[in-house]
């Protein structure tokens, strides 16, 4: 349900070189790219081709812009392409060049200095332009203005030609773009002397064009992959907005009502929140400002928050379902089956981030702001929706009978800890260590292999906890039936960092967390149950970088004297003619490792758990959005999307019979 109180003016198109200051210059760029880009990695790789798409997000945010086309050329550049009034050419007297060239070859200049051409935009503070140009090997710029075609050409940030008119464009897609009248070209080719890889990845892009489009709503994104002689493509087009976003986040997770959507602008904030409860235990909040995905929140989202528990404890009071203080819920229990977008658009210049990753918004007069534009919007609606509104009071209420049960379990556990003389299960073998950074908990399947992990370790840094059996799901059951869980129970205690809203994650006791099960379905059955933990009830060991999966051999290759160990057939296949190679015929010896008890305490050590040796998969989760939607199919209540997953997919399992 959508409830619009206020529209946004329609904006004015005066955009030419007036409008275009200068800051400082380039030099600094190329010396010390990562002050700009963040890194020179495959990530500072696609902030540059995030830097030209936020140019022409802008000119959509202004109201200018319709469609945004990105293309990845099989020469290995990239080409952005938007049908906005395209950047001024005209001279500007200041510096007797054209606005387009100072534009792209001076740092800090840009239409978004001044307030009048960008009231709101996205890119790097004006700098992108600039910045990529600087980083690129060549770059050349298109710009379509008064039925004319002009183009400049650069290499490695310096102006390789005038700025021209041409009569024909050079977008790879200028067939399809024949009909655009005004807007701007940019392709680029990242420089190697400057990026440790070239390789742009599809995915990781389209990510950040579905993320655009659902903040823009009826901007046109047309996606287009020409390497390696083949032609992928992608469109992403959506008129809900954020609300179509909250729709995707909520997919098969039973949503409990229709979409809450409050929009409202004070001043030059504009303040967009969609909101909607769920079936599910878990909470999912996305907040922006602009274009930038504030990952670690800010004070919108602290203002949201602060609503959101506000307006459901005077509803709650309101219709009588609150008598007293004793049953009012906190901050905690909204968040169970949330799934939210928090929206902020305001101008550039105004905007105020915590560190240079722009990942938390500063600025302390956006908190109040949100808090009272979205407390008016919820009130309104559970006004208007009477039996919405008791359907969210029934669930936080619920989520607050969990919270009191599980704080009494946790309780409980404690002081029977305590009694027992140690605040630690008894079937951890911990490490002498004290140190979190370089300590590292074992989570082994088996008594059997978690005895061999015991006598196998290095005792000074490695502790092991053994698993028995398959855990509880927890995508399926609440913080009160996780802490009664004996198994989870011993592993929320032997982490020290508390869960919930006890949650102390500086107290975390290890920083290194090895999940070490059997190469076989049921091993892998119980990794994927200890990977919904985490991301559902600790993420924040995700995020840091703490969750690993250790890589235990599949095979032992033994000829003679000559000991080998393989982790994949592939590399089973080179060992064999490896060995061959150096005089064995027929007497190799092939041991297939069905499970970790197979090997003893020595063999567990040098192939799995020595640093010296060992292979281990960091679990990172870089798109959050797309990880949810895999653990609810996966480990949810709802059968046929799994279903559908599992018919699809079936023919790329590898099965061990």
């Amino acid at each position: 349900m959508a409830k619009k109180i206020e529209k946004t003016k329609a904006p004015k198109s005066d955009y030419s070189a007036e409008h275009i200051q200068v800051l400082e210059g380039l030099e600094p760029v190329r010396k010390r790219p990562g002050m700009y880009i963040g890194s020179t990695d495959v990530i500072g790789l696609h902030e540059t081709l995030r830097e030209i798409i936020d140019n022409a997000v802008d000119e959509a945010l202004a109201g200018f812009a319709k469609n945004v086309w990105i293309v990845l050329n099989d020469d290995g550049s990239a080409t952005v392409v938007d049908d906005g009034r395209g950047i001024p050419v005209d001279i500007m007297p200041a510096y007797k060049k054209s606005a387009l060239e100072i534009v792209m070859t001076k740092l800090h200049a840009g239409g978004k200095f001044g307030g009048s051409a960008y009231k709101i935009s996205g890119g790097l503070h004006g700098v992108g332009s600039s910045v990529v140009n600087a980083l690129s090997e060549w770059l050349w710029a298109e710009v379509k203005r008064d039925g004319k075609i002009y183009r400049q050409e650069y290499e490695r940030g310096a102006p390789k030609t005038k700025v021209v008119e041409v009569g024909k464009s050079s977008d790879p897609l200028s067939d399809i773009n024949s009909t655009i009248k005004t807007g701007t070209t940019i392709t680029f080719l990242p420089d190697e002397k400057i990026f440790s890889t070239l390789e742009f990845d599809f995915d990781v892009i389209k990510k950040t064009i579905r993320e655009r489009a659902y903040l823009v709503p009826s901007l046109y994104f047309h996606f287009y992959d020409l390497r390696h002689g083949q032609k992928k493509e992608t469109h992403y087009y959506f008129e809900g907005g954020i609300t179509s976003l909250v729709s995707r986040l909520n997919e098969n997770k039973d949503p409990l009502h229709k979409v809450i959507f409050i929009k409202k602008q004070e001043g030059e904030v504009e303040v967009e929140v969609a909101l909607a409860y769920n079936n599910g235990y878990s909470e999912n909040v996305e907040s922006y400002v602009n274009v930038i995905n504030t990952i670690n929140g800010g004070t919108h989202l602290t203002g949201f928050r602060m609503a959101l528990t506000r307006a459901i404890n005077d509803y709650g009071k309101k219709i009588g379902s609150f008598k007293n203080e004793e049953d009012s819920i906190t901050g905690d229990d909204t968040r169970e089956g949330l799934t939210a977008v928090v929206f902020v658009k305001m101008p550039q210049d105004k905007i105020q981030f915590e560190g240079q990753t722009k990942g938390k918004l500063g600025n302390a007069e956006i908190q109040p702001l949100v808090q009272v534009i979205v407390k008016e919007g919820l009130t309104t609606f559970f006004e208007e929706n009477p039996s919405e509104g008791r359907r969210i009071l029934e669930k936080v209420y619920l989520a607050a009978k969990a919270r009191l049960a599980a704080k009494a379990a946790k309780e409980a556990i404690l002081r029977k800890g305590a009694l027992e003389g140690s605040s630690l299960p008894g079937k951890l073998a911990d490490c002498q260590e004290k140190d979190p950074a370089v300590s590292e908990l074992y989570i082994v399947e088996g008594d059997s292999a978690g005895g061999s992990a015991k006598q196998g370790r290095d005792r000074k840094f490695q502790a092991i906890l053994p698993i028995g059996g398959k855990i509880l799901n927890t995508e399926r059951a609440r913080l009160d039936k996780i802490i009664e869980h004996e198994e989870l129970k011993n592993l929320i205690i032997a982490l020290g960092a508390g869960i919930g809203e006890n949650i102390r994650f500086e107290k975390l006791r290890y920083h290194r967390i090895i999940i070490m099960t059997d190469a076989d379905v049921d091993g892998e059955h119980i990794e994927t149950l200890i990977l919904t933990f985490f991301y559902r009830h600790l993420p924040e060991v995700i995020k840091q970088g703490f969750l690993y999966i250790a890589q235990p051999p599949l095979y032992k290759l033994q000829a003679g004297k000559d000991i080998q160990y393989a982790y994949s057939d592939e590399e089973k296949d080179k060992n064999i003619a490896s060995i061959r190679a150096k005089g064995a015929k027929n007497i190799i010896n092939i041991q297939r490792y069905k499970g970790l008890g197979e090997m003893n305490p020595q063999q567990l050590w040098e192939t799995t758990m020595n640093p010296a040796n060992r292979i281990l998969k960091q679990i990172m989760t870089e798109d959050a959005e797309e990880a949810d939607a895999v653990f609810t199919m996966l480990m949810g209540d709802e059968v046929p999307p799994r279903k559908h997953f599992i018919q699809s997919n079936a023919k790329m399992a590898t099965l061990d019979i």
